[in-house]
């Protein structure tokens, strides 16, 4: 055999090899023995067949800060990283896509109260890392549990357009009682504005003559989140 062909089986063997001590540290250990950027390595086997997958995955890493905000990046963004293209930028929006289906299970048709940390953790995971903002809606029953979760606007880098009538009507289309009412925060504080206050005392007075209580209104960002019930705004 060449000298060329036998360099490109050594080459083969190693990543082939590094990938069976991934899978098998991760089989013995779970996800917690894994740093971001290996389990990161394990997420682009499939979308890269051949070759080792460390060095995109370190750039991923290195572009975004961390597993979370690589999955959550837009594929456009993904793509302006060296080695990414259509394939992997896909795989990763697969496994953000999954996430949050998982998450939204766990919430859905489920007391608010028992699912409220699951409910934290599910709007994190869909909106700590957006670019621009959106607001959300969950809605819910008079038996206390969550019935639909839509995301009513997207705004910009820091407003997003909310209307109080658009809110009640759709809570009332939906024979919701209650509502609690998300948004996130791009700059990651999630401490409340000025607008943000008075934008939920406008949707509290509109849904009270109509029999829809504003439960909370959570701000989700990079360095946690904010519930104007703890804080006694509500």
């Amino acid at each position: 055999m060449a000298k060329g062909g036998l360099e490109d089986v050594g080459v083969e063997l190693g990543y082939l090899g590094h990938r069976e001590r991934l899978r098998e540290r991760f089989v013995e250990g779970g996800p917690s023995a894994l740093p971001d950027y290996e389990l990161l390595e394990m997420v682009l086997f499939r979308a890269i067949k051949r070759g080792d997958t460390k060095p995109v995955a370190k750039a991923l890493m290195a572009r975004f800060g961390s597993f979370a905000e690589v999955i959550s990046a837009e594929p456009e963004r993904l793509m302006e990283v060296k080695g990414v293209g259509p394939a992997i930028a896909t795989e990763l929006k697969l496994i953000q896509a999954a996430a949050l289906r998982l998450t939204k299970g766990q919430i859905i048709n489920k007391p608010l109260l028992s699912s409220w940390n699951a409910i934290i953790d599910y709007c994190r995971a869909a909106m700590a890392f957006n670019e621009v903002e959106s607001f959300r809606l969950l809605f819910i029953d008079k038996k206390n549990q969550l019935i639909a979760d839509e995301v009513q606007q997207t705004g910009t880098v820091d407003h997003t357009p909310v209307y109080a009538r658009e809110v009640i009507k759709r809570a009332l289309e939906l024979s919701a009682t209650a509502i609690v009412m998300v948004h996130n925060h791009p700059s990651g504080d999630p401490t409340p504005s000025m607008a943000d206050i008075d934008m939920t005392k406008k949707i509290i007075t509109a849904g009270l003559p109509l029999g829809i209580l504003v439960q909370d209104h959570l701000i989700i960002g990079r360095k946690g989140h904010v519930s104007f019930r703890n804080l006694q705004l509500i």
